[in-house]
């Protein structure tokens, strides 16, 4: 058997890298190599993708969710665990069945998802395993028809970890869906910084947005005390700020509906 990180001498009738090709390895499996490696780029391209402006974090989170399954096949249903102000939550899920397997892990406060992210290691069992370590989730995932549990510590933010979640209903997770998920999970940690990132300067470029429309409201405002009273800037701020303050509410809406009021020639 061939091993992942280890290179192998090709003698007569083995498999081996030999002369730039590989020997003893039909072409159909190489395509079927081809063909997986070919997947697993492709989900990793799309994981790494900046978001689109219409995206939200759940919408990166589904995308996440719904890549994750091209570069493992032998996983049926995804989850993203977070760490939420209450206890871990499921941020997003291909289907209903792995949400009820995360659920089913938070009420009994252990399984392989919890097990990730408070370990920091990765959980990889077969359904038979599941009542000896963690027998409350055990007697509910029993029923749920799932043979194999993959869970991989995802770290969300500087000081917490989650977990990517894979079920399998057809067999067990192998070494190599190990391998591919952990590389999957890298993948989600920076797509995840890169969310973060790009949400914290959105909502800055709003903020500024928000603070430059209400300024340039309130200079109109302003300018029409001035114009009506024949008073300077200062003072005439000084009349909006008294009337905010008489209505208890913000400056800026009460300069909107003062400019409004003189629009409509109230």
């Amino acid at each position: 058997m061939v091993e992942v990180g280890r290179r192998h001498r090709g003698a007569a009738g083995e498999a081996g890298f030999v002369g730039g090709r590989w020997g003893g390895v039909g072409d159909d499996v190489v395509e079927g190599l081809v063909r997986r490696l070919g997947d697993v780029a492709g989900a990793l391209g799309t994981l790494l993708l900046a978001p689109h402006e219409e995206e939200d974090l759940p919408a990166v989170l589904d995308r996440i969710c719904r890549e994750v399954p091209r570069a493992v096949p032998d996983a049926d249903a995804v989850s993203v665990t977070l760490p939420g102000e209450r206890g871990p939550e499921t941020g997003a899920a291909t289907d209903r069945l792995a949400l009820e397997l995360d659920l089913a892990q938070y009420r009994a406060g252990e399984g392989p998802c919890l097990e990730a992210a408070r370990t920091g290691r990765v959980q990889r069992v077969i359904a038979a395993e599941v009542p000896g370590r963690w027998p409350a989730f055990g007697a509910e995932a029993g029923q749920s028809g799932v043979t194999g549990f993959l869970s991989v510590p995802l770290r969300t933010d500087e000081d917490r970890l989650g977990s990517l979640n894979l079920y399998g209903a057809r067999s067990g997770f192998g070494k190599l869906d190990v391998a591919l998920a952990e590389v999957c999970t890298t993948a989600v940690e920076a797509a995840l910084r890169n969310a973060r990132h790009y949400l914290r300067a959105r909502g800055q470029v709003d903020q500024v947005r928000r603070a430059l429309t209400s300024r340039a409201v309130i200079d109109q405002a302003k300018g029409i005390v001035m114009a009506v009273h024949r008073i300077g800037a200062d003072e005439a701020f000084a009349m909006l700020v008294e009337r905010s303050q008489q209505e208890n509410v913000k400056v800026r809406d009460v300069a909107e509906r003062f400019v409004d009021d003189v629009v409509r020639g109230g």
